[in-house]
């Protein structure tokens, strides 16, 4: 039997679990390795630490999740058990996607390799496993599947099917996160008002499982392991559907207002946001000519070779353009700065 929870508990009572051990391991190395590839052979153009950096800090919550005392009480609180779920399915995937691996790969890779990674990510199963609306349903009905039904007894009395249920949570969640937040050169180019709703109507999913799980009046499934200490196992459900409710909403909303700052920022247009596309660009180029009349960005600049919704990403072009519209905006300040000086 465990000792009581404590958060101090959860930090010094880890389980190991030698396969998550190695598959991280072995990721983190061949990630690191990539990179110092990249620098090597591109050293005025090196892989960008905010690509490295969330990555790492992805394969740390796997860690977390599932070796430190948030996995060693699963299968006795049930509102651990849902931390745990929240850190697999929605905080490990995004950060995972921002580290855009399948691009350092293509980077740092030689033919054949380069090929053939290519050929898979342009092949008809990824483009569809990887199509935005496939994502969200998979979402929706592993939430709603794995915690509403009596897949969750299975969960609790085989070890099997418990670890299965993480890899579940990781695979699903970084296919729904994948276009949504991604930069990665598969097919689905998602405009930025489908990534904001693809983004929210995940919320009330959530929402409606933590509901459920509040309105037990008895717990619906197998007795977790034996504790003489905490809440009934009642209460216990309840306050698994609060985390679901209230850390899902938490979590989706901060990645939903990373997303708004991000389109805000973004200087290329695109054919599906029509009007609100349209609209979008006026008032920046307003506010721009407004700053410095001779810079205002046009409205409609000159389409790219190969544009549309299908097309493959360039990730080097965008960031050359991103480097080039941070430029502009240093010089927009410099000149802010000397009006307000000169008044």
């Amino acid at each position: 039997m465990l000792p009581p929870f404590s958060w101090s508990e959860a930090a010094t009572n880890w389980q190991f679990a030698p396969v998550v051990t190695a598959f991280t391991v072995v990721l983190a190395a061949l990630y690191l390795w990539g990179a110092l590839r990249v620098r090597r052979r591109h050293p005025r153009r090196p892989w960008p630490l905010y690509r490295t950096i969330p990555f790492l800090l992805g394969l740390l919550v796997i860690n977390l999740a599932t070796q430190s005392g948030i996995g060693t009480y699963d299968d006795t609180l049930f509102w651990d058990h849902m931390i745990q779920h929240l850190m697999l399915i929605m905080i490990a995937p995004p950060l995972l996607v921002v580290g855009s691996p399948v691009t350092l790969l293509l980077h740092a890779s030689r033919n054949p390799l380069h090929t053939w990674v290519k050929k898979i990510v342009r092949s008809r199963p990824v483009q569809w496993l990887t199509f935005p609306a496939v994502g969200v349903a998979a979402y929706a009905a592993v939430i709603v599947g794995t915690h509403l039904t009596s897949f969750m007894n299975l969960v609790i009395e085989h070890d099997a099917v418990h670890e299965s249920e993480h890899v579940l949570y990781l695979i699903v969640g970084y296919l729904y996160f994948l276009p949504l937040i991604g930069n990665e050169p598969i097919r689905w180019k998602v405009s930025y008002p489908v990534r904001l709703f693809l983004l929210f109507i995940a919320m009330p999913v959530d929402a409606f499982t933590g509901v459920v799980l509040g309105s037990y009046q008895t717990d619906p499934f197998v007795a977790m392991e034996p504790r003489s200490w905490g809440p009934s196992p009642v209460n216990d459900l309840h306050q698994g559907g609060a985390v679901m409710w209230v850390g899902g909403a938490a979590i989706m909303f901060v990645l939903i207002m990373v997303t708004f700052f991000r389109w805000t920022r973004e200087t290329r247009p695109s054919a599906s946001m029509g009007w609100l596309e349209l609209a979008r660009r006026s008032s920046m180029a307003e506010r721009f000519a407004e700053a410095d009349p001779a810079a205002a960005v046009p409205t409609q600049p000159p389409a790219r070779a190969g544009g549309g919704a299908g097309r493959t990403i360039d990730v080097d072009e965008d960031e050359d353009q991103l480097e080039a519209y941070n430029a502009y905006l240093k010089r927009i300040n410099r000149g802010q700065g000397s009006d307000s000086v000169a008044g």
